[in-house]
């Protein structure tokens, strides 16, 4: 019976190890090192991890600047190994080096030449350079624009207190107002509106003209609605049906007025069924429309 051949060391392996990694350009794989140095998983892995231990030591590169906490005087420095890229820079006239603290103060760098022993040297107090990028303190004023909103580049608004003047939406508003009333108040009157007694037994010689209800109920709804439509402050939900609602009672208006002149004109004392149907119904749509539109506009679930 054949004894078992005794293990080989770790050390004794590495060469063969190195020239199969040379070989195949690389870190080999786990199986090709047991395959080629005929080693066991275990040793494989060893071998494997010990050529990625020296790779990464081999592209490591040494800094050629050595600190030093000495107890005084001048920092010793160790020079870059010849022919490293630190030692090939060192063609300038002299190299800085960097300050390190030492005993409760601060060494200034000092210029020593580049690529010879490290000797003590004078140290030469610089002060550190200014970038000239960034100006003085001194210069540097807030922006007006920056400090209003504290978004830089953002525009804004004027708020000079300044209103925009009302009296050509009065001198508008005034012939505009005495054509409506006329009209709806007229149309009132062809359609059976008229005097009545709101408070018989209470106040019998208390009389309005009930026409009045025309323009105020369909004229100053289309105003709410279109606030309500324009304003962008209401929910989705309420201002779809101010929009529409308030179109609606402007087309009403117009046409209210269209048929009280045509029905002068024509000399006519008394309105058609048809019209007189219609307008004695305005007053309760409006109404509704108003109701509704107020509920729409203070309730939540309709801002989803």
């Amino acid at each position: 019976m054949t004894a078992p051949a005794p293990a080989r060391p770790l050390a004794d392996l590495m060469p063969a190890a190195r020239d199969l990694a040379e070989q195949v350009g690389g870190i080999p794989s786990r199986n090709r090192i047991m395959t080629e140095l005929r080693v066991g998983a275990p040793k494989a892995t060893a071998l494997r991890e010990a050529l990625i231990a020296e790779a990464a030591e081999a592209e490591t590169v040494p800094d050629p600047w050595t600190f030093a906490e000495p107890a005084s005087g001048p920092v010793p420095i160790s020079p870059a190994p010849a022919g490293s890229a630190e030692h090939t820079l060192g063609s300038a006239e002299h190299a800085q080096v960097p300050a390190v603290e030492s005993a409760g103060s601060v060494a200034e760098p000092a210029q020593v030449p580049a690529g010879s022993a490290a000797e003590p040297a004078e140290v030469e107090q610089v002060s550190p350079p200014v970038p000239a990028a960034y100006p003085p303190a001194a210069a540097v004023e807030a922006s007006p624009q920056v400090a209003a909103d504290g978004h830089p580049g953002t525009p804004t608004a004027r708020r000079d207190g300044r209103r925009h003047s009302v009296w050509p939406l009065v001198l508008i508003g005034l012939p505009a107002f005495v054509a409506i009333w006329s009209g709806w108040v007229g149309l009132g009157g062809l359609t059976g509106f008229g005097v009545v007694h709101p408070l018989p037994g209470i106040a019998d010689g208390f009389s309005i003209n009930s026409a009045i209800t025309l323009p105020i109920g369909v004229e100053v709804y289309a105003a709410y609605s279109l606030r309500a439509w324009l304003s962008g402050s209401v929910p989705a939900r309420a201002r779809a049906f101010a929009k529409w609602s308030g179109i609606g009672s402007l087309a009403v208006g117009a046409l209210g007025q269209v048929a009280y002149h045509l029905l002068v004109a024509a000399g006519i004392h008394a309105a058609p069924w048809w019209i007189t149907t219609l307008v004695a119904c305005l007053p309760v749509a409006v109404l509704g429309m108003a109701a509704a539109l107020a509920h729409l506009m203070h309730d939540e679930r309709s801002e989803q």
